[in-house]
Order: structure tokens, then sequence, then C-alpha cells
């Protein structure tokens, strides 16, 4: 994997300070940078959301319609365990326990993903390459939508944000296929062998992993439930649509929005800004105050908190989003930030409007 320095042009002492500011409130509370009770209570709600509904399929014999609304339940409970669960397992920042954290980021498996895959596109690639043409894969086109500035134009593009949202809702249910060609891709360019992964293990594992899920997901339903194989199909195919759609937007509002910046390297193959003021620049929060949408999208609409200190659970990010926006502005630093929801879906139609018309 070609390598990308962050310059620090300005010899800038922001990061240490930032450190200093937001570690002073652990240590001054006594409390860890890791899960509490709160996430306790959330995995269970979220895995609750997931489970029952399935169960009640399996042993409860019912009507053919009620699949539906279970299927959506379904499917918020599974949007859940990936932004509430699974994301701060694979961080490591549920817990100060390894073990605990390996063993809640394997709950990626039981919607349907992969924990190799996502650990290097997530945490290794968009993490440290955020909004960056060509090392970001979050940004990278996805089919016939454009989401850089300085990917090729296509006419299609120019309707995209009529479309995008539906797309977006087959977020999940393309990962069933697409993590495939990740890890192909990954292993061809030696990013697995770099991460001390095996090729051929991790393969064997997204195979079994993945026939586990579609029989424990439509085969056991369709052999121990009363429906219909293609009821089953359908309710699948929902639970899907439920979760990818909340999925994909909630993370498409924080970096392909007006304020979110995608900078490109120099000649010499840098970057001219410090890795933690880069994520700055590339990297919007959204809904701060909005207490519903901070709970159930496991914080993620403060994503500032979240790339700066990646390793900081969830819960913690309400309570030091004003330190690090004081801290960002006491250094004259850009803290980008939409009030609201609507605001945010606002600024990212507008931004797929103008992805789809501007040429490189």
């Amino acid at each position: 994997m070609k390598t990308i320095r962050f310059i620090n042009k300005d010899g800038t002492q922001f990061v240490s300070a930032l450190r200093k500011n937001v570690n002073d409130y652990f240590r001054t509370k006594g409390i860890s940078t890791k899960g509490n009770w709160n996430m306790i209570i959330k995995s269970i709600v979220m895995l609750s959301l997931y489970l029952v509904p399935y169960i009640l399929i399996l042993t409860v014999p019912m009507q053919g319609w009620l699949i539906f609304p279970l299927a959506v339940i379904i499917g918020l409970g599974m949007a859940g365990i990936g932004m509430c669960v699974m994301h701060d397992g694979v961080h490591g920042s549920y817990s100060n326990k390894k073990w605990l954290n390996d063993m809640v980021g394997r709950t990626m498996y039981m919607i349907g993903g992969n924990v190799f895959t996502w650990k290097v596109q997530h945490n290794l690639l968009h993490h440290t390459f955020t909004n960056i043409e060509g090392h970001d894969e979050d940004i990278g086109t996805k089919a016939i939508i454009r989401l850089s500035y300085h990917a090729p134009l296509k006419k299609i593009h120019r309707f995209q944000h009529i479309f995008a949202f539906f797309f977006y809702c087959l977020m999940s249910i393309a990962k069933l296929v697409v993590d495939f060609f990740q890890l192909y891709k990954y292993n061809k360019t030696g990013i697995t062998q770099e991460q001390h992964a095996k090729p051929k293990l991790e393969l064997t594992k997204m195979i079994i992993t993945k026939a586990l899920y579609l029989f424990l997901a439509i085969g056991l339903p369709i052999i121990l439930s009363g429906f219909s194989w293609w009821l089953i199909l359908l309710g699948f195919l929902v639970m899907h649509l439920t979760a990818g759609g909340i999925m994909s937007i909630i993370f498409q509002m924080a970096h392909v929005v007006e304020q979110a910046e995608q900078p490109i390297i120099n000649k010499e193959g840098n970057i001219d800004n410090e890795w933690a003021i880069h994520e700055l620049n590339t990297t919007s929060n959204f809904s701060r105050n909005n207490r519903f949408i901070t709970w159930i999208s496991g914080g993620l609409n403060f994503q500032i908190e979240h790339h700066l200190f990646p390793n900081i659970c969830h819960v913690h990010y309400k309570k030091i989003s004003p330190i690090v926006e004081k801290t960002v502005k006491e250094f004259g630093l850009k803290y980008n930030l939409n009030k609201t929801f609507l605001e945010a879906i606002v600024s990212h139609y507008k931004t797929l409007k103008l992805l789809g018309r501007q040429p490189v």
C-alpha cells in the first residue's frame, strides 16, 4: 500500500493541545475512555431488535403480511448493531478488554458482513486517508453514484441526486458480494499480508461465514416458519433495504457534504496538512443536540470526534465535543457542523447534485 505523508507545514501544536484537553477531561472525571453501562444497555436493545422478531418468525404462526413490519424491525436492529455495537468493537473502543472488543466486533458476521475487509476499508483506509480519491474507498464511485470530485464524470451522474437515495438502500445487501471483490483486491495488492493475515484463510472464513449467514437468514426461516419461500426472500430484501438505507445516509452526511473537503495529494505524493487537521477539513458533524439521533446512530453524528479519537467509545462524544470545538477554534481551524438532520440531508443532496455536474 502506497504511503501518504501528512505534512505539518505550519508547525502547529494543535494535536498535542487537543489530546491534552481531552485526556484532562477523562482524568478529572475519573472515567474510562471505553464503554460503560450505557453501551451494555444499547447492545442488548440492538441485539434484541435484531433477534426477537427473527425468533418470532421461526416459532410463532402468523399471517403472511406480518413478515414485513418484522423485517423492518430486524433491519433497524441490523443497522443498530452495525453503528452502535460492531463499530466500537472493531475500533477497540467498546472495552479495555481485547477479547470483548473482538467478540463484539464479530457481531458483524451476524449481519452478513466481514470483519477483516471492514477493518481494512474503514479503520485503515477511510480513517487514515479520509476523502482522498483513490485511497478512501468510501468516496469511490458506487455503481452509478459519483462521490468524488476527482472521479470521472458521466452523463448518468447528472441525475444522481434523484436516484442515489434508493441505491443507498442496497448497501448492506451489496456488501454480501462486494466483500469478495474487496478481499481479492487486498490479497492482490498485498494489503492482506501487510495486516499479518493469510489470504487463503481469510477467503475460507468469508465463504463459511457468508454461507452460514444466508442459511440462518433465509434457509432456516424457509424450513421452520410457515411462510412461503418468496415471502421470506421479500422479507430478507426489506430487512436489508431498511438497514442499508439507514447506515448509508448516516455515513454520507459526515463526509459528502458541502463543508467536507476532498483534497488531492501534492507532487511529492503528500498532503499539505497534518493528519488531524486533514480530518477536520474532510469531516462534518450533524444534529449534535438531537439525543435520539446520537443514540440510534452510535454517535456517528459526532464524526469529528470519532475521526480524531477513534479509540474513544462513542458514548463520550457528546461530552468531549465542546472541548474539541473550543480547541479547534483556539487554533483558528474549521469545525464543520450541520446543526440539524435536515440541514445535513439538504447539504448532502446539494453535494450530490454538484458532483453530478462538476467535471474533474
